[in-house]
Formats: structure tokens, C-alpha cells, sequence
């Protein structure tokens, strides 16, 4: 599928900025929108098994 960016970087970034004062790699941002699709499917999968049409917070 899409290899768009699933996260807001801005907000990612001052989060790590915040938390800890360091700084994000560029790279950053596809590595986890890369983990974000893959937990994604994961919990299309489990909402198919059960039939449903709504991925719900329980599927992940």
C-alpha cells in the first residue's frame, strides 16, 4: 500500500524533544509509520476473525 507517513512529525518530535531533550532523526518518522501499518493490519485481522467492520481499541 501507501508509504505516506502516519504520524504528525512536528508533534513526534517535540515529544522526544520534551520527554528527553534530544533531537529526531529524519528517518524516524518512516521507520514508525512502517510499525503504526503493521499494528494496523494486525488489528484489521482480529476485527475480520470476529466478523466486524469497525477495528476497535481491543484489536490492538
Amino acid at each position: 500500500m501507501s508509504n505516506e507517513t502516519l504520524i504528525v512529525v512536528s508533534k513526534l518530535k517535540k515529544y522526544i524533544k520534551d520527554k528527553a531533550g534530544m533531537s529526531t532523526s529524519s528517518s524516524v518518522a518512516e521507520v514508525l509509520s512502517d510499525k503504526i501499518r503493521n499494528l494496523c493490519d494486525e488489528a484489521i485481522e482480529r476485527a475480520q476473525k470476529d466478523r466486524r467492520k469497525t477495528v476497535m481499541d481491543r484489536d490492538f
